[in-house]
């Protein structure tokens, strides 16, 4: 196991040494160091010698990959990338173009996005295992038909309409909780109703008709089939082997929502006024801030990897022919 999680964590750092190399060329495609001081300064008419000021600020006047002013390793360490960069590896994210630290951000906001996504998680896994589960029993008959249609119309309905529907008739035509915002303690918990409800609704039909197909899968399988005919309950034989055995791809879309748990959504975030990771993230683009883009950039890669490490050991867990080397 040891030698298994030493290997993965090796194979991690080419790979965020590439996402941080895609991430720094695509950025400086769109922009130059120029034009990030002309927007930050926020004049049309900016002075050469202004820009200049601010990109010694910032440690943009430097070359970006290769400085052939210096020689030996200082030709690649004398850059844009390597002090921008390195420090991220051990989580030090440096300053935003405003002047904020970036690790400290983070971490203030890190607890926003848990409080919206932490339930909307856990409360929609365990309602669209059960409804998916329902389904399956019900299988053939109308009521399974019925819910397949409503699953695929909710698939079909745009995130911003269950937002601004949500917003308008709960909100500002039944006043039942805050249209947004967002405030720290219990007191916040009347904010937090609203988003995570929408966010269990919207997830309703893809995730439930993503479960229903595993459970019909599953449910075809030989060893089913054997458990009937020992006469086995129809109850039992979902929940006890259905759902045993259907583990491993349910772990496996699990792990896809782990990086949001701590990123945050962005349009939940941004529509209802959380000082979320996500809506932290819309505002670093929308400011083309190449300091906080890049680092929630590693950091999701970083929560995506160690997200399929948990996902590997948790194979062995619930199926003990998984063996990890």
């Amino acid at each position: 196991m040891f030698a298994y999680l030493l290997r993965r964590i090796l194979y991690a750092v080419p790979i965020l040494i590439g996402v941080n190399l895609l991430t720094f060329t695509l950025f400086f495609v769109v922009n130059t160091p120029d034009d990030m001081a002309r927007m930050q300064l926020g004049m049309k008419r900016v002075t050469p010698e202004a820009i200049a000021k601010w990109k010694h600020q910032h440690g943009y006047d430097k070359p970006l990959f290769f400085n052939v002013k210096d020689s030996g390793t200082a030709q690649i360490t004398d850059t844009i990338f390597w002090d921008k960069s390195v420090g991220m590896f051990v989580l030090d994210f440096g300053f935003s173009d405003d002047g904020r630290n970036i690790s400290r951000e983070i971490q203030t906001r890190m607890l926003p996005s848990l409080a919206i996504a932490l339930p909307t998680f856990l409360v929609g896994l365990l309602l669209y295992v059960s409804f998916a589960l329902v389904m399956t029993l019900l299988r053939g008959t109308f009521l399974d038909t019925a819910g397949v249609a409503v699953c695929v119309l909710l698939m079909s309905v745009s995130s911003l309409f269950f937002i601004i529907g949500g917003q308008f008739l709960i909100s500002k035509l039944w006043h039942w909780v805050p249209i947004s915002g967002y405030d720290s303690g219990w007191s916040g918990v009347k904010f937090l109703i609203l988003p995570v409800l929408i966010g269990i609704l919207g997830g309703v039909g893809a995730s439930t008709r993503w479960y229903r197909t595993i459970f019909l899968e599953e449910i075809g399988k030989d060893y089913v089939r054997t458990a009937r005919a020992k006469g086995v309950s129809e109850w039992a034989v979902l929940f006890r082997h259905v759902l045993k055995n259907a583990m491993i791809p349910i772990l496996t879309g699990v792990v896809v929502v782990i990086p949001s748990l701590f990123m945050g959504s962005l349009l939940t975030e941004s529509f209802f006024g959380v000082p979320g990771l996500g809506s932290y993230t819309i505002d670093a683009i929308q400011a083309q801030d190449f300091g906080v883009v890049r680092a929630m950039v590693f950091l999701g890669s970083v929560l995506y990897i160690i997200g399929l490490i948990l996902t590997d050991v948790s194979y062995t867990l619930v199926d003990p022919r998984v063996r990890l080397q």
